[in-house]
């Protein structure tokens, strides 16, 4: 199961404003002080027994006050909704910060890439390196202006080193050609590239540094693993060793409905990155919606794997009601 909690604590929201299209800052006051490293997250208990992981934007107050960024997603199982409802003054349940993205210090040159709400994850990494006097760029990529969360304090903090790409304006992030002009440098072996953002973004920017054969170890991510490639939609999940068959909506995981059924997965990360939630699939009826970064490409076309915490199922061409998702546990 996943990590133990054990240093659950009582917050206290303080403010909350909208930062953007469907984005809102929340602060957090909390009695103890916190120490949140670039690319720290708090887990935040959104519902019983529903923990939604958020990433810390910066501390203030010496330490006793957590700035984070929510994205109210369409398809959200829970969570982004139970955070865009708190108000001032309301209590939250939340962890110390929790660290699975650091920042390395020390590099030669910074690359950073942000895609939508994965800002939260890099701002802090990008206000840290512009105070060293690092060598760093900060690319962030968004559907529209009006989408990006801090944009103005960004742009205020950078300056040159800001590099926006955005959608509505024709001005959309040319991956392959970001990562051959970083190749084509001197430094480039000795460059660092972080990222966070969705799966999509995710993924070209891993082929294109692939195919660059570019250090696999100076690519270092986060994911939002709710974006697919699909809407997601209501399909059917049966595990014949069990004789289980249950109903995933459109909201929740394929790991959320088998834990609702009674049935226990091993997982760790909730965002289609450790693996630790594969599972073999016995038969498909439609197609899967890879949403992790776990996989490789080849592994994905094959189909016969899926990460239960992020992937899901949709209708394929001989499907006439719902997709139906057959899986051997152990």
């Amino acid at each position: 199961m996943a990590g133990n909690f054990d240093s659950w604590q009582l917050g206290r929201v303080a403010a909350t404003t909208e930062v953007a299209d469907t984005i809102r800052q929340i602060v957090i006051t909390t009695d103890r002080v916190h120490h949140a490293e670039p690319g720290s997250h708090v887990d935040i208990r959104v519902g019983p027994d529903m923990v939604r992981s958020y990433s810390i934007v910066e501390c203030r107050d010496g330490g006793r006050s957590l700035v984070l960024g929510v994205h109210l997603s369409p398809s959200s199982r829970g969570g982004s909704r139970y955070m865009h409802a708190l108000a001032p003054g309301d209590d939250i349940e939340l962890t110390a910060p929790r660290q699975n993205f650091p920042l390395r210090i020390g590099a030669e040159r910074y690359v950073l890439v942000a895609g939508g709400i994965g800002i939260t994850a890099v701002a802090a990494m990008a206000a840290v390196l512009g105070r060293l006097g690092a060598d760093y760029t900060l690319v962030y990529v968004g559907r529209s202006r009006s989408a990006m969360a801090f944009l103005p304090e960004l742009q205020f903090a950078h300056g040159e080193h800001l590099r926006v790409y955005v959608d509505d304006e024709d001005t959309p992030l040319d991956v392959p050609a970001l990562i051959d002009d970083l190749a084509g440098r001197a430094d480039a072996d000795r460059t660092e590239l972080y990222m966070c953002g969705p799966i999509r973004l995710m993924g070209a920017v891993r082929r294109a540094w692939n195919n660059a054969e570019l250090p696999p170890t100076n690519l270092r991510y986060e994911t939002f693993g709710n974006s697919g490639w699909f809407s997601s939609e209501e399909f059917i999940v049966r595990i014949p060793s069990l004789g289980t068959e249950t109903t995933v909506s459109p909201n929740e995981s394929v790991l959320d409905a088998l834990e609702r059924s009674g049935v226990e997965i091993m997982y760790d990360c909730r965002k289609g990155e450790c693996g630790l939630c594969r599972v073999d699939v016995l038969d498909l009826d439609g197609k899967i919606d890879h949403r992790d970064v776990f996989l490789s490409q080849t592994q994905k076309a094959e189909s016969i794997r899926l990460c239960a915490c992020v992937s899901r199922v949709i209708r394929g061409s001989t499907s006439s009601q719902v997709g139906v998702l057959t899986l051997d546990l152990p």
